[in-house]
């Protein structure tokens, strides 16, 4: 069998599982796979934010919409007030 070489120069010893030296590969697992979850409910909690968000968005652009299509309306109704307004002081006036 070969010997062991030291380590290189600025590599980190590791246990199996990936864990630092002497922690037994279990809990390396069990503590990686509770950062996973960690960061998961995080990512959860942002997109409820970031949902909540855009369903408030798309009740003000639909608000807008609704403004929108009734100063359109408005705005028919004076040109054509305003045009037949015009009319009458024209043949008022000739």
């Amino acid at each position: 069998s070969a010997p062991a070489q030291p380590p290189t120069e600025g590599a980190e010893e590791t246990a199996p599982g990936g864990g630092p030296p002497g922690s037994p590969p279990n809990v390396t697992s069990n503590r990686r796979l509770q950062q996973t979850q960690a960061q998961v409910e995080e990512v959860v909690d942002i997109m409820r934010v970031n949902v909540d968000k855009v369903l408030k968005r798309d009740e003000i652009l639909s608000e807008l919409d609704d403004r929108a299509d009734a100063l359109q309306v408005g705005a028919s109704i004076f040109e054509s007030s305003a045009a037949k307004l015009k009319r009458k002081y024209w043949w008022k006036n000739c």
